[in-house]
């Protein structure tokens, strides 16, 4: 790999964790890397924690910031090449770039009087999110950042909750000539009275933010002797105002169908509910002010999907972010890579945020 154009020592920690292959569940090379690599660096204390989080700590204030990044990637391993001013990888951009990002800026600050920071690399973010569902019950910060590539010079207020579901639709075994209605249609006719719910509670809706966003992901079908069923994999992303409880309700309204067949609604896997930040916090201000300082011109996003600020912020409750180089169009791709001036000011502007941040 030619690493020419910006020198070894600038990159190090980006190069190093994307260089540990470490999809969801086999984090482990990744972790132990940048534990060393933090007391490298210059951290008071780099462990490995319960959940297998790679967490580093600089400081023992009373007011502590969190920067919540993950360390695991889905599937899929590529090659570690720099092509100029692009580093492609595996982790570039979702999301060791803004783990990366976390840990070199922090690293720069250095001890700050009355502050601590904390860095973690998460595990297992792009599955079930073990290693936030272990930090959220063990710190209580006063600012939270959470890393997800949105640019180097915008900042995510607002990402949306999901809920997924299986809904079953069973009948009795009956003859194809005799015109009663099979599981598989009943399904589908299930289907359409959801899919018509979401389109007119999205009639009057301008942002896609403030949209449900229905997904068919999975139809099955089989019978037996005596009985046929079918089966729906229905996902939805959800807005601020509707909860995963509310979706839930709603959907067992809308499936009190005829006794002729029964269907249930079953929920699966973890629900979150919509993160919606402030604007007006001084996290915020610190931020607008070191993006500006990098000659950037600083800009809100709302996301579509969900992260791991869906989990800690709701419990938290303390101001946050969501922050980090790379843009997220290239997010599980097999061409994912991050520019690596943007890498570079990204990390300016997180130490300007935090100075500004810790003088308040």
């Amino acid at each position: 790999m030619d690493l020419n154009r910006m020198t070894q020592t600038d990159i190090s920690t980006l190069v190093g964790l994307v260089s540990q292959y470490s999809p969801s569940g086999k984090e482990h090379s990744a972790v132990d890397w940048l534990v060393k690599h933090m007391k490298f660096l210059g951290y008071e204390q780099a462990f490995i924690d319960e959940a297998g989080n790679a967490v580093g700590v600089i400081g023992t204030g009373q007011k502590q910031v969190v920067l919540l990044g993950h360390i695991d990637t889905v599937p899929g391993e590529i090659e570690l090449v720099q092509d100029a001013n692009l580093l492609y990888g595996r982790g570039t951009v979702d999301a060791k770039g803004p783990l990366a990002c976390f840990v070199d800026a922090v690293a720069r600050i250095g001890k700050k009087e009355g502050w601590q920071f904390v860095v973690i690399g998460a595990v297992e973010e792009e599955r079930d999110s073990d290693g936030a569902r272990f930090v959220v019950e063990n710190y209580k910060p006063d600012f939270a950042i959470i890393g997800e590539p949105n640019r180097w010079d915008r900042i995510a207020l607002g990402y949306k909750g999901t809920a997924w579901t299986t809904v079953t639709v069973k009948c009795e075994q009956a003859h194809t000539a005799s015109g009663k209605q099979t599981a598989a249609e009943a399904a589908v006719e299930a289907w359409l009275v959801i899919k018509s719910y979401v389109d007119t509670f999205n009639t009057d809706k301008t942002k896609l933010f403030d949209k449900l966003l229905l997904t068919l992901s999975g139809i099955t079908s089989a019978s037996n002797d005596f009985e046929q069923w079918a089966s729906l994999k229905i996902g939805v992303r959800l807005p601020v105002n509707v909860s995963p409880a509310d979706w839930y309700r709603e959907l067992n309204i809308l499936l009190k169908i005829p006794d002729t067949y029964n269907a249930l609604a079953e929920p699966t896997g973890f629900a979150l509910p919509a993160w919606k930040g402030k604007k007006n916090t001084s996290l915020v201000r610190a931020f607008l002010k070191g993006i500006r300082q990098q000659g950037g011109e600083p800009g809100f996003v709302y996301k579509m999907g969900t992260a791991d600020i869906n989990i800690v912020a709701p419990v938290w409750k303390c101001p946050a972010v969501v922050y980090g180089p790379g843009n997220s169009a290239l997010d599980h791709t097999p061409f994912e890579h991050i520019e690596l001036e943007e890498y570079s000011k990204a990390i300016d502007a997180l130490v300007s945020t935090l100075t500004t941040l810790t003088m308040e």
